[in-house]
């Protein structure tokens, strides 16, 4: 089962949601970009993260354009930025998914906040992503 998901940035609810899959079952093929791909991966979504046990402080970034020519059981967006911006994929793409949640790297305030508001993002994603991995249990 091969996997992309989409956002902005690549650098928070992407490699969020690309850690969990991955830690759910090794054998997925996932992968994350972003339509505008950030520097870097956030420090405030590779704490969060290291919290719930997964490590994103290798991750990089990527640009969507590195997979265009390729096939996907599953492309994801995560973001309505991505959904719109994102380009036609001459690769075969099977199923099309859209789960939309807050951007945390817009959230304003002190650090306690900022990293409430990533923790809040990382259990949403955690928990959709949970019920479409059961889903995709059936045909694994």
């Amino acid at each position: 089962m091969k996997i992309l998901i989409l956002c902005t940035g690549n650098s928070s609810r992407s490699q969020m949601a690309e850690g969990f899959l991955k830690s759910y079952n090794p054998i997925l093929q996932v992968f994350s970009a972003g339509t505008n791909p950030a520097p870097k991966v956030s420090s405030h979504a590779i704490k969060v993260m290291k919290e719930a046990g997964i490590d994103l402080s290798n991750n990089k970034p990527k640009d969507v354009k590195e997979f265009v020519n390729e096939s996907f059981d599953y492309v994801i967006t995560v973001c309505d930025h991505a959904r719109e911006t994102c380009p036609v994929f001459s690769g075969k793409v099977k199923n099309r998914l859209h789960f939309p949640f807050e951007d945390p790297s817009l959230k304003k305030g002190s650090e306690k906040e900022i990293l409430q508001t990533y923790r809040q993002v990382r259990e949403q994603i955690n928990e959709k992503f949970q019920e479409f991995y059961v889903q995709l249990l059936q045909y694994l």
